[in-house]
């Protein structure tokens, strides 16, 4: 099994990477053997990863890093980077590399603070891998100040750094920074992928597959959660049930209040499992004793710890929102699907009686409304609008039609 298996639906792109991997293995041997440098190459510092959600932009991004880092003893007859196996690919796709340096937003922004180590670390030659990477997952939120740094750093890089950006689009990132990468664009994986991935790597029975590929539209990851988590099910389940609730203003209050709780228990999960261990870590190295008081001048580094895991709270909530609302979007495209006549496929065929009840029971322009203002609660949440008031006006917008 190769790094490249991982990619779903994305042969075009693997190939791309397979090449600049084998180009970037050529480099490192020869620089090594103090030999003449190739002419031609496929390789470059900075990759720019874009594609629609779910199409799996960090995933390629990350088993291109384990590529460039593979020291499987195949390439010397003539194997391609990128085994899988070997100490450097399983580091590298574990995010335990030495040399790979990964950069997420913890909040709303990926603040300068966030990024002044790594950048520091691009200029330093690789500690023990064969290049040194910065992989960046979330570049559409760098702001003015951590994308300056960035730019610096894109502008005049080491000879063995590596930058991998991760966007939605790329006019989701800085004109100057783009400039520099070299561009990728990952498409939707069809549901025929989606349900053979399931099947072959996850051991999903094919019915099940099947059903989280099309209800998720060809989302990797959340096809996945869909098809082993039941609470996944449970929680999309009572989402699709919501339309057919909003027939009185207390019951769109309701169903707002019932939205963001499912949002804040998601993320109160995350941060049970997650921030306790990183506090007592970062209280061991400090030197605190098992249950004593921490070391003085320390308290500092503890806020800022505290700062992050609020940070984190507040976006594992919005992007738990957020995926109900990609529920109910696709809810809606299939209302209107039945409205029109339209010979697409049903998404949500588990909820074929609601679809149809309210396909009969409004008109297309109702429906259309009702999808735009899914849209504008999902912007108001990208503003920071408070999430309940940004759902309770999303609820009562789908109850006027």
């Amino acid at each position: 099994m190769t790094v490249w298996d991982d990619l779903v639906g994305q042969e075009k792109v693997s190939a791309v990477l397979d090449a600049a991997a084998r180009d970037a293995d050529a480099l490192v041997t020869a620089a090594a053997a103090d030999e003449p440098l190739p002419e031609a190459s496929k390789m470059t510092h900075a990759w720019l990863f874009t594609g629609p959600p779910g199409a799996g932009r960090n995933q390629a991004a990350r088993a291109f890093a384990a590529a460039l880092q593979c020291v499987s003893p195949d390439r010397a007859l003539g194997g391609s980077p990128g085994c899988g196996f070997c100490d450097g690919c399983h580091t590298a796709l574990l995010g335990t590399h030495a040399d790979v340096s990964t950069v997420a937003a913890v909040g709303a922004e990926i603040l300068v603070r966030d990024m002044r180590d790594t950048v520091r670390k691009s200029f330093t030659a690789p500690a023990n891998g064969r290049w040194q990477i910065i992989l960046v997952e979330d570049a559409e939120r760098l702001n003015e100040k951590s994308a300056n740094a960035v730019l610096k750093a894109v502008e005049e890089p080491a000879p063995r750094t590596v930058w991998l950006l991760c966007a939605p689009s790329v006019e989701d990132v800085l004109p100057t920074i783009r400039s520099r990468c070299r561009h990728l664009n990952l498409s939707t994986p069809s549901v025929a992928a989606v349900t053979d991935m399931l099947v072959r790597r996850d051991g999903v029975e094919p019915e099940v597959a099947a059903a989280a590929a099309r209800a998720t539209q060809g989302h990797v990851d959340r096809a996945r959660r869909l098809a082993t988590d039941p609470a996944a099910r449970e929680r999309r389940a009572a989402v699709l049930k919501l339309p057919l609730r909003l027939d009185e203003v207390g019951a769109c209050l309701k169903a707002a209040q019932e939205l963001v709780d499912a949002a804040a228990e998601d993320a109160k999960q995350l941060a049970e499992e997650v921030d306790g261990k990183e506090t007592e870590e970062l209280k061991t190295a400090l030197g605190a004793a098992q249950g004593g008081r921490l070391p003085r001048g320390t308290a500092g580094v503890m806020k800022d710890l505290e700062d992050m895991q609020k940070r984190r709270r507040t976006r594992t909530q919005r992007d738990s929102l957020d995926v109900a609302l990609g529920d109910l979007t696709a809810f809606y495209r299939d209302v209107l699907a039945l409205q029109l006549g339209s010979r697409v496929a049903i998404a949500n065929a588990d909820a074929e009686d609601a679809l149809e009840r309210l396909a009969r029971s409004s008109a297309p322009e109702s429906t259309l409304r009702r999808i735009e203002a899914i849209g504008a609660c999902r912007d108001a949440l990208d503003r920071n609008v408070a999430p309940l008031l940004a759902v309770e006006a999303m609820t009562m917008a789908l109850r006027a039609g």
